[in-house]
């Protein structure tokens, strides 16, 4: 064990996972790459969970990051109008297509989705929220208690009245056979039953258009659509987590939520808009966000150097057209990783953009294995790449690479990839 290591486990909590047997310290980065502090470099398919959305060393970022900290201020607090912070919002609420939208900053997405619910709840003058299993909000009492994910899910107490609706469980017996038009009927219907006897005056329905942590999991296109017209005839609202699928992450579309064709009441974001410093935030429209009766404000929420950095990583998203690579990039990798499911071992290889996910089982009994996923893991290291675990059953390999990946490192990554797994596999 590293001496480091051992001081970690004597002040860390135990419930802080980490990646690895011998875990690794990463001690520098550029591009697509880090290195740890053994000298090893790695091509990095995971970026800090999809945070380091540009790659590492960007020379944009850390300028403007430089400069804002050279004028002496790194702090005022949004008590001070803050130039940053304002030019950002009317970016963002230009971008995410909610009429006369507002945005409020924070410092995380466990932040962003705790201030969405404060939103919705007060809004409907209810605690009743609508969520989906498998599902993944943060780390909070609040967005704990909107988690339909076990594994995370730290207490069964709550501050919210919460039911889970279907959406991501297409594989599951029930729906099973069901083509996605049918299974789109079918959680619409559970829907409709929710509403007429469990839940009469709900809030929100607060969903990720790709569930992160549960393994990249994804309703079939048009199913929040189909969902959104059942809200909508009884006034509920729709808050969009886009803290994993925003800004072109997913290729096809900006946010995540364009791939269903509806525009939500709040869109949550933070990870990648930072590239690594501290961003989060709600954009909602401006009658819901101005509703709230008393005062607040975020200490760090909207921080000059971390608005910099927001705006510079903003700017180099749209200038160099990130969301054609990632879907670009994502589509070569997919097309590779799609033979994999031949194998007794793979029970699903899925993705959309620079999202991907290798679902692992057990080759005799079909079962989730989470010890083949973690082998992979391993293995994948040990041939020079970093990738990601999670879903429901800890089975899935999860991948999200900077979306400044080149064709070349989408290619060296995928083939990292299948020969990791068909390592594992024999």
């Amino acid at each position: 064990m590293s001496e480091l290591l051992t001081r970690h486990r004597a002040v860390m909590p135990s419930w802080m996972p980490l990646y690895y047997e011998s875990p690794l310290e990463i001690v520098s980065g550029s591009g697509s790459r880090v290195t740890d502090a053994e000298g090893r470099t790695y091509l990095d398919f995971f970026t800090g969970i999809a945070t380091n959305m540009l790659g590492y060393d960007v020379a944009e970022v850390r300028e403007a990051v430089e400069r804002q900290i050279a004028r002496g201020v790194v702090h005022t607090s949004t008590l001070y109008l803050i130039r940053g912070q304002v030019e950002l919002a009317e970016r963002i609420a230009r971008l995410s297509g909610i009429p006369e939208a507002k945005v409020f900053f924070t410092n995380s997405g466990t932040e962003a989705n705790e201030t969405a619910l404060l939103l919705a709840t007060h809004a409907r003058g209810s605690d009743e929220v609508l969520a989906l299993r498998g599902s993944y909000h943060g780390r909070s009492f609040g967005t704990v208690a909107v988690t339909g994910n076990r594994v995370w899910k730290n207490s069964s107490l709550s501050p919210l009245n919460v039911h889970y609706l279907h959406g991501t469980d297409h594989a599951a017996r029930a729906f099973r056979g069901m083509t996605d038009q049918e299974y789109i009927g079918a959680c619409v219907a559970d829907l409709r039953d929710v509403l007429d006897t469990a839940a009469p005056n709900v809030a929100c329905l607060i969903a990720e258009p790709v569930q992160g942590v549960g393994g990249f999991q994804m309703p079939p296109d048009g199913l929040y659509a189909a969902y959104k017209e059942v809200l909508d005839e009884h006034g509920i609202l729709f808050v969009s987590d886009e803290v994993q699928t925003g800004w072109g992450r997913t290729g096809s579309s900006f946010f995540g939520i364009g791939a269903h064709g509806v525009t939500p009441d709040a869109m949550t974001f933070a990870k990648g808009l930072g590239n690594g410093f501290a961003v989060g935030g709600v954009v909602a429209r401006g009658d819901l966000m101005d509703r709230l009766p008393a005062l607040g404000v975020a200490t760090f929420g909207g921080n000059p150097v971390a608005m910099a950095a927001a705006g510079a990583v903003l700017d180099y998203v749209l200038e160099h057209d990130l969301q054609g690579n990632a879907l670009r990039q994502g589509s070569l990798i997919m097309s590779g990783l799609r033979a994999l499911t031949a194998l007794p071992s793979v029970k699903d290889v899925r993705g959309r953009g620079l999202m991907f996910a290798v679902e692992m089982a057990d080759p005799v009994t079909g079962a989730p294995s989470a010890a083949l996923a973690g082998r992979v893991l391993e293995e994948a290291r040990g041939r020079g790449l970093l990738v990601g675990k999670g879903g429901v059953h800890g089975n899935v390999l999860r991948m999200a690479p900077p979306l400044t990946l080149s064709t070349e490192d989408a290619a060296e990554g995928r083939d990292l990839l299948l020969e990791a797994v068909h390592a594992v596999a024999a």
